[in-house]
């Protein structure tokens, strides 16, 4: 956002990926809960406050605010007019008002609790933008869940629980372009659920959630949902082992008016199509669409707020699938490099991923005859997913392991290697 010095509300404005005109709706939804009567705040009003014109809103807009980002406004960047309390004591908020609480999921989950949506209390009647804020803010909760944990059946629940809640919402008075939103978020939610079964390993469901979001999309008319869906299906294609349609549905996401308006989404479509081909067994055309990928990854500005869905991708996530269509056109070494720079690069945040790279990893190692560094590579995925259960996407490639360990190595390697791991990497 140019020209602002109120640079913490312009932080808080770009975690939750809203606009000036988005804030200003959802101040005003709140007004009119507190008082009956739609407020003023305008997009300009908005741009004021991030240009530190205005310090201090008005009492009722600084209320609002509170509420919107459950924060006191002196941490949103706004200073008194005089030396008092920073904000008037607000009232504790009726649990009907813009509330949208996580709660641990069933007992016998503690060690890795899904949240999921609480829904039982009443709802006012008028649904606003405040409500597609706090429903954000639950999808980037179960975004990070699974970048901690991988898929999981509990996050494929907690996923469709916040779908049905939008959708909930959907049906009660609101804007349409609240409605839109809503109808986006219930897509994301049905994504998230779809993409949790397959890193776990069970498509067939995945499968109908896909549609399922694919549709949700469509009503949206929200272009980000709609690449994410084909981007999921070029993945559940290619686990499925229909690489023809792995590769159709990557192009299908390349050709979305997402991946054309932004070269950060057209990198991720082509390193899918890549993806896709080099199983596919058409090695030039794979490292085509990897040069592709990479260039428009150098061309595209990284620092441009981005949607949840697509928030792993990066320098790091496009080093990890290079490195997977480097050793299935058979250059193991490459993909060695393209692993280790994948491994440096990661957020720390991102636990799953650094176990699948490094998965990765020792493939590529064996395939350059390194059985026994490959072992000890296979042997950190352990450790760093320790607590949890690999996911079946994982467990696949471990299985991939195996097979080319019992081929490539001694038989002595093979075995040790299998006896030592069977217990933690056969089930899940």
């Amino acid at each position: 956002m140019a020209d602002t010095t109120n640079d913490a509300l312009a932080a808080w404005m770009s975690d939750h990926q809203i606009s000036p005109g988005e804030l200003a709706d959802a101040v005003n939804d709140v007004i009119l809960d507190f008082t009956g009567k739609l407020g003023s705040v305008s997009e300009r009003t908005v741009f004021r406050w991030l240009s530190g014109e205005i310090r201090w809103p008005q009492e009722r807009q600084r209320r609002a605010l509170e509420t919107v980002a459950e924060l006191p406004v002196t941490a949103l960047g706004f200073v008194p007019r005089r030396r008092r309390a920073a904000t008037p004591a607000t009232p504790p908020e009726d649990p009907s008002v813009h509330r949208r609480r996580f709660v641990g999921a069933a007992a016998g989950t503690a060690a890795g609790a899904v949240p999921l949506l609480a829904t039982s209390a009443p709802r006012p009647s008028r649904v606003g933008t405040s409500d597609v804020i706090r429903l954000r803010d639950s999808v980037e909760l179960l975004v990070a869940l699974d970048a901690r944990r991988g898929g999981h059946t509990a996050l494929e629940r907690a996923s469709l629980a916040g779908a049905a809640d939008a959708l909930d919402l959907q049906q009660r008075p609101a804007t349409q372009r609240v409605k839109g939103r809503l109808f986006a978020l219930a897509s994301d939610f049905t994504a998230t659920a779809a993409w949790s079964l397959i890193d776990a390993g069970h498509p067939v469901r995945a499968e109908q959630h896909l549609d399922r979001a694919l549709a949700l999309a469509g009503m949206a008319q929200d272009h980000e949902m709609v690449m994410q869906c084909w981007n999921l299906r070029a993945m559940l294609a290619r686990q499925c082992k229909k690489y023809g349609e792995a590769v159709a549905a990557a192009q299908a996401a390349q050709a979305t008016r997402a991946a054309r308006g932004s070269r950060f989404h057209a990198s991720l479509a082509h390193a899918r199509t890549a993806i896709g081909l080099a199983h596919a067994g058409d090695n030039r055309a794979a490292l085509r669409s990897l040069g592709r990928a990479e260039d428009a990854l150098t061309k595209a500005d990284l620092t441009e707020p981005r949607a949840t869905w697509i928030s792993f991708y990066g320098p790091a996530e496009l080093h990890s699938l290079t490195a997977i269509v480097r050793d299935l056109v058979g250059d193991p070494a490459e993909a060695e490099a393209a692993s280790y720079r994948a491994l440096s690069s990661l957020p720390k945040s991102y636990r799953r991923n650094r176990a699948y790279t490094t998965a990765r990893l020792a493939l590529a190692q064996l395939h350059q005859g390194d059985a026994e560094q490959a072992c000890t590579t296979s042997a950190e995925i352990f450790t760093i997913m320790a607590g949890d259960a690999l996911p079946g996407r994982m467990r696949a490639v471990l299985g991939d392991f195996h097979r080319d360990l019992i081929t490539l190595a001694p038989p002595r390697v093979a075995h040790e290697w299998a006896d030592r791991y069977r217990t933690d990497w056969s089930t899940g």
